[in-house]
């Protein structure tokens, strides 16, 4: 019975030092999800604006570009996944990595080849355990992302959509990310960037018009020189809004593993608590039992 008790005490420490890691963990996503919400907010504007400048430019010109143009047989697609570099935040990296799973069975199943380019270890592990082929990784911060990774990201995907498609190159390119609604709310969504789709919206009275803009020298100069800027904008975005989700996700979870942790902690205690009561009624039973034989003799 005593060896039963000083396992349940094992048990209420062990318990006890990972809730304090979970508490830890839980302030730190608490603390720097602000900050992450913040930079989510300042990177908006601009995205928004450069999107919007390309698709006035594309919808009041008649040009053939690269940015518009789509191809007549789209044979490759290059697909961005962004996961998070650690665990602990619940089924973050899992949403992310279902939802890229669905993509690229339905680009498969349209008879396109897929390229694909991971952001996040846990995205490696996925594709590494399956000994799938992928193009290339960027690991390291996910949660605190850089735009020079963003850059490196852009000139990567802008170089194989620009390249042929019998030589390697891509037709569309894809990113599947975390986009951050809220600190309850954040969905996997998957966005085509490349070639970009111009919506024509009906204007009405909550609508603008998009603005006009005169093209020195030319509207294709003026594309040739937003394209890599469009796409560093939208990825930097992107990894900024799956950062802040990243946290969210992680936030909560430690929250929750916190409150399991208390709830096991008093179920050990109760368990243990027990286990000495029936100790000492044994033990009691034991010496009345011998008394009793005693006054027998």
């Amino acid at each position: 019975m005593g060896a039963q008790i000083r396992v349940y005490r094992q048990k209420i420490a062990s318990t006890s030092s990972m809730k304090k890691i979970f508490k830890a963990m839980e302030l730190i996503a608490t603390s720097r999800i602000g900050k992450a919400r913040d930079r989510v907010a300042a990177s908006m504007p601009y995205a928004n604006a450069i999107t919007r400048a390309v698709s006035a430019v594309s919808s009041q010109q008649d040009i053939d570009h690269v940015l518009t143009a789509e191809s007549d047989n789209p044979r490759r697609s290059a697909v961005l996944i962004m996961a998070s570099d650690r665990g602990m935040a619940g089924a973050y990296s899992a949403n992310v990595l279902r939802h890229a799973e669905e993509l690229l069975e339905k680009l498969r199943s349209e008879g396109k080849e897929v390229d694909t380019y991971l952001v996040g270890r846990k995205a490696q592990g996925y594709f590494d355990f399956r000994h799938r082929e992928y193009k290339k990784v960027w690991t390291g911060n996910t949660d605190a992302p850089q735009f020079e990774t963003a850059k490196e990201i852009g000139e990567a995907l802008v170089s194989a959509f620009l390249q042929n498609t019998d030589e390697g190159g891509v037709d569309e390119i894809h990113v599947v990310y975390t986009e951050f609604h809220s600190l309850v709310k954040q969905s996997p969504t998957v966005v085509r960037l490349l070639p970009l789709e111009v919506v024509e919206e009906e204007i009405t009275e909550d609508t603008e018009l998009l603005p006009l803009y005169e093209y020195e020298p030319a509207p294709e100069d003026v594309l040739d020189a937003l394209l890599p800027k469009y796409i560093e904008s939208r990825i930097f975005s992107a990894m900024l809004q799956a950062a802040a989700s990243e946290l969210a996700n992680r936030q909560r979870a430690m929250k929750s593993a916190g409150d399991n942790a208390s709830d096991l902690i008093k179920e050990y205690t109760l368990l243990m608590n027990n286990a000495r009561q029936a100790e000492i009624t044994q033990e009691l039973t034991e010496l009345i039992a011998g008394a009793d034989a005693l006054n027998a003799s």
